[in-house]
């Protein structure tokens, strides 16, 4: 009955709900009509900023100059003059929580020298993260009748945004935005409301309805939900809360993998590089070390042979920050889930001697054949034999 009243005149309604972990579609309603995006679009103008930012192109202290074009831009804005300058940063908080719309212009052209241009690689870049029924005629989402979207699109746009950018998706749970003397607040008002909610964008134009992308974490649960078509903003509000509560009763972990408890970091000098497994005790240590007795106290342990099956794992990559880990060891696990199987997931932290501090991205417990079959498939990947207990850390989402 709620969705039938979120039904606009402008637009065919679409809502889906997926664990931003798996992908899994825990919900959908015409996940794949393509309708108008409106300001949902600039999240991937945020994506092609962070994207350049990342490549050493632009620092958060960058300027940008407005045009006289982006200065001309409908609301909403900020109101920027021609020859006015803005800095990276201020842009992102812009786009964010204004919905700055000469912002988005602003930064479009000084990426590419034109919107139009812009837009080709906005488009572009949706094709390559899998968007194929999304295409961009413009960075804001102002009104043109080419440039369209689906909500099983924004979804992967979400989860790109996550996943290739963790360590600036906390730009998408600013409250409010300070500039020249006015505050702008948050348009999606669920980070205020809803509990874990994080992100990520709301977009209105008469054509598209209300529309929303949000995403919220709860209990190492997360999910990511679309609306398309709302009605009125409370209603669009209403019904996301409701699509997230259902989204988070249903949600799995992927593949069925654990996560492992925390442990200490390891020294560089006590073991092996990050593309090497780690033995767990040094020679010294083995040699004075005593067999267990055979008794019935022991009976619970593994035997030799069950204890080879599944003391493999594979490495992935080693990380500045442990969540970045854990999203690289759960993508793996997402990809190849047949081989991952009775797998866990696992970051290991690994001090160096410089005092810096890598996470390894890992999957222990796989048999041998699982983990070289696993790394063949994969280009970036070790196969790590675990010799001995090995505790591994997690990482709370």
């Amino acid at each position: 009955m709620l969705l039938a009243l979120a039904q606009p005149a402008q637009a065919k309604f679409a809502s889906l709900v997926i664990d931003a972990d798996s992908g899994k579609v825990l919900h959908q309603v015409n996940p794949d009509t393509r309708n108008y995006p409106a300001s949902l679009t600039k999240m991937m103008t945020l994506y092609k900023i962070f994207e350049r930012v990342d490549q050493g192109k632009w620092s958060m202290a960058t300027r940008i100059r407005i045009s006289a074009r982006a200065a001309r831009q409908p609301a909403s804005k900020l109101g920027l003059r021609r020859g006015e300058l803005i800095t990276v940063e201020q842009a992102i908080m812009a786009l964010v929580t204004k919905s700055a719309n000469d912002v988005a212009t602003a930064v479009a052209e000084a990426v590419s020298g034109s919107e139009r241009d812009f837009a080709l690689k906005m488009t572009a870049t949706a094709r390559r993260l899998g968007m194929r029924r999304t295409t961009f005629r413009n960075a804001s989402g102002l009104p043109h009748r080419g440039q369209m979207s689906t909500a099983r699109d924004m979804a992967r746009l979400a989860r790109a945004l996550m996943r290739d950018f963790p360590q600036h998706y906390h730009y998408f749970s600013i409250a409010k935005f300070s500039f020249r003397g006015a505050t702008h607040r948050n348009h999606n008002k669920l980070l205020k409301s809803y509990k874990g909610a994080d992100g990520l964008k709301t977009g209105y134009i008469r054509a598209s309805g209300f529309n929303l992308v949000a995403s919220a974490a709860r209990g190492g649960k997360r999910v990511i939900g679309i609306i398309f078509g709302g009605r009125s903003p409370k209603m669009r509000n209403r019904l996301m809360v409701s699509l997230l509560d259902k989204g988070f009763r249903v949600a799995g972990s992927p593949s069925g993998l654990r996560i492992t408890s925390t442990a200490p970091p390891t020294s560089i000098g006590k073991a092996a590089s990050a593309g090497t497994g780690a033995k767990s005790v040094t020679k010294k240590t083995a040699k004075t070390t005593k067999k267990p007795k055979r008794s019935a106290k022991t009976a619970a342990v593994p035997s030799r042979s069950a204890r080879r099956t599944s003391a493999w794992g594979i490495q992935v990559g080693a990380f500045a920050r442990q969540a970045q880990a854990l999203r690289a060891a759960k993508q793996v696990a997402i990809k190849l889930p047949s081989l991952m199987t009775n797998g866990r997931i696992a970051v290991v932290p690994l001090k160096k001697r410089n005092g810096r501090l890598l996470h390894r991205a890992r999957i222990h417990g796989i048999t041998k054949r699982q983990a070289y079959r696993a790394c063949k498939l994969l280009k970036d990947c070790l196969e790590v034999r675990l010799n001995g207990p090995l505790e591994v850390a997690s990482a709370a989402r």
